[in-house]
């Protein structure tokens, strides 16, 4: 049996322990707030222009129009651009997009596509070149240091865009978690390269969209040409955003959860201390009691 000393350093240990995961929950929790409404506010303005983009992209057929809209006109090799955090101490943040990006790279493989992968954070990183190191490309990390801003998504979005240009896939693709809650991420795969077709309910018939008809003014090439960067940038940032605001949600979850469990085993150690100190006083007694009546 250990002796009480040892339980009390046991004791001490697991406080202190649980005093830094109190503390990181209060910041998580603190950082949480902004990052919600941030990721909140670029949902409406990003969900719309990629709604536009892919009405837009429906009416080139046949490989017609600007490449970032109409496609390659194939669908052999595909880009996975996997966004997870450069820390972990978030529970099961990482692992789940982790693990829809693999569920994704093994299904492409199986039906004969050429998969390349992006990962933006070192999480991923580390965890898809155990089975994967040889289809990363490219990897990308410290975005949102200190602040997470445009610039940011800017930084991927170039790097995308020089693989596009260059021929080096035909479909881009992105996995992230979507916030839903502090307590609920929800795992997505969007693609992001060419916009993916609307519903067939949505170009049916104008009517169904409002009537909207798209004039441009001055040409409809110059002003595609600075829509679709701009609308790869929006999206990506609004990934970005999305996955902060899980990120400081699961962390905050894992370090009440951390330091539940913390006090659990404090409780747990100061019984078996005081029970080991209980045995060892009781045997004193029984030694002096013994020792009293042989005299």
């Amino acid at each position: 049996m250990p002796s009480l000393k040892t339980y009390r350093l046991r004791i001490r240990s697991v406080q202190s322990t649980q005093k830094i995961t109190k503390a990181m929950k209060m910041v998580a929790a603190a950082k949480l707030r902004r990052a919600q409404e941030q990721a909140m506010a670029a949902r409406p303005y990003a969900e719309a222009m990629d709604k536009i983009l892919a009405s837009l992209g429906a009416s080139f057929k046949g490989g017609t129009g600007p490449r970032l809209l109409a496609g390659t006109g194939t669908d052999k090799v595909h880009l996975l651009i996997v966004a997870t955090a450069d820390r972990g101490l978030c529970g099961g943040f990482n692992s789940t997009i982790v693990r829809e990006a693999r569920r994704n790279v093994r299904a492409l493989l199986a039906e004969g596509k050429t998969v390349k992968i992006m990962c933006v954070g070192r999480k991923g990183r580390d965890q898809l070149r155990r089975d994967f190191g040889n289809l990363i490309v490219e990897t990308i990390t410290d975005l949102g240091r200190p602040r997470l801003s445009f610039a940011d998504a800017q930084k991927v979005t170039t790097r995308v865009m020089e693989m596009f240009a260059a021929g080096e896939f035909d479909i881009a693709s992105v996995i992230f978690n979507r916030f839903k809650s502090a307590m609920t991420q929800v795992v997505t795969r969007q693609q992001i390269i060419p916009p993916p077709a609307p519903e067939a309910a949505e170009t049916a018939a104008p009517a169904t969209m409002g009537g909207a008809v798209y004039e441009f003014e001055p040409d409809e090439a110059e002003i595609l040409a600075d829509l679709l960067p701009r609308n790869l940038t929006v999206q990506i940032f609004r990934v970005l955003l999305e996955n902060a605001a899980s990120f400081y949600g699961s962390q905050m979850t894992a370090m009440d959860n951390a330091s539940r469990n913390a006090g659990e085993v404090i409780k747990k150690l100061t019984l078996q201390m005081n029970r080991s100190r209980q045995a060892s006083i009781t045997k004193e007694l029984i030694e002096i009691i013994s020792g009293a009546e042989a005299v």
